[in-house]
């Protein structure tokens, strides 16, 4: 820490000092949706996307999501617009009257497959505004599972609890199988049908 911070530091208030200190020291600014860098960030078709613009149109209440779906992810492909986005996804998400499980899918598709080897690491620029955004669904997804009732939403929801808690394979297993695939697994390991009753 640099001197003059650190004997200004000296004089706060105890709690005051520790939540100031946190926020100076923690998180680099993501990506401004007006940056030119933009332009030059590959989507998942390994080819520049300019995700801003979709971003945009998600603050002002757009429907983009089936764009977003398509460019930031593609066959497991993800690059460093899909890497830029999930902070702006997650802050915009907040502000909505109502998420669904896109937010949560969409995320967590690209934490999953940003650990492929084919896919590029994350940048250095990144990592804090990506693995903040990553504590901020944490706080989302546990609050909104409370109220969620539809299926996809609530299995959404869970696999990106488990990712933003850092078990990835937990996290992918909740959010690329569906439900045919895990009766399938319960089937094959537990013989769940002749063993266990159905849900009530």
């Amino acid at each position: 820490m640099p001197k003059r911070l650190y004997m200004r530091a000296k004089f706060w208030p105890i709690a005051f000092r520790q939540i100031r200190l946190d926020t100076i020291l923690r998180d680099e600014p993501m990506l401004s949706l007006d940056d030119p860098k933009w332009r030059a960030l590959d989507g998942g078709y390994k080819i520049p996307y300019d995700a801003s613009v979709a971003l945009k149109r998600l603050e002002r209440g757009e429907d983009v999501w089936d764009d977003l779906w398509e460019e930031l992810h593609h066959q497991g492909d993800v690059g460093e617009a899909s890497y830029a986005a999930v902070p702006h996804l997650v802050r915009i998400g907040r502000t909505l009257p109502k998420r669904d499980w896109n937010l949560y899918a969409l995320v967590s598709c690209i934490e999953v497959e940003r650990h492929r080897h084919t896919n590029p690491p994350l940048p250095d620029w990144l990592v804090e505004p990506y693995q903040h955004a990553m504590r901020e669904l944490l706080d989302l997804a546990t609050s909104d599972l409370v109220s969620a009732e539809e299926q996809y939403t609530v299995w959404s929801i869970l696999g990106a609890i488990a990712l933003a808690k850092g078990e990835l394979k937990l996290g992918a297993l909740i959010s690329m199988t569906d439900e045919s695939e895990i009766e399938g697994i319960l089937e094959e390991t537990d013989a769940w049908s002749e063993t266990y009753r159905s849900a009530e």
